[in-house]
């Protein structure tokens, strides 16, 4: 009876976990260069899928801003990618080609992660991640 238990929690444990949505696009309602949205917070286990609204863009890791044990993960231009987010803390994306342009989001995999900036953003990236967090303050 215990056994069926555990092999019951463990096979819920993925029907729980979701998948959300980030558009990437080159202009938008929200201005140019941007991920849509810009901030997920998101329970860990749970899918980030990237999807290529507008052609040239991708999702990247940066470095300096992943939790530390979490694999960082680089998509291909115009790849729809799924990835999935275990390691609980803060997540910093960029879109490779437009970095230096600010195109950014932030992801905070489970609550109460960190949420220092490495010092060698470039400007605009900078500026848009400090817009991104403190809009999404507690």
């Amino acid at each position: 009876m215990i056994r069926l238990a555990l092999l019951l929690s463990a096979l819920a444990t993925p029907l729980l976990a979701e998948t959300h949505e980030v558009r990437m696009y080159s202009r938008s309602d929200s201005g140019p260069m941007v991920y849509e949205p810009s901030f997920l917070r998101i329970e860990p286990g749970d899918s980030v899928r990237f999807l290529p609204t507008q052609p040239g863009h991708n999702a990247a890791t940066i470095d300096g801003m992943l939790p530390e044990g979490a694999e960082p993960f680089r998509s291909q231009i115009n790849e729809d990618v799924t990835v999935t987010l275990s390691v609980p803390g803060l997540y910093g994306i960029k879109c490779s080609p437009h970095y230096a342009m600010g195109m950014v989001m932030v992801i905070e995999v489970g609550e109460g992660a960190a949420r220092d900036l490495p010092d060698d953003l470039p400007p605009r990236a900078r500026q848009r991640f400090e817009a991104i967090l403190e809009a999404a303050a507690p």
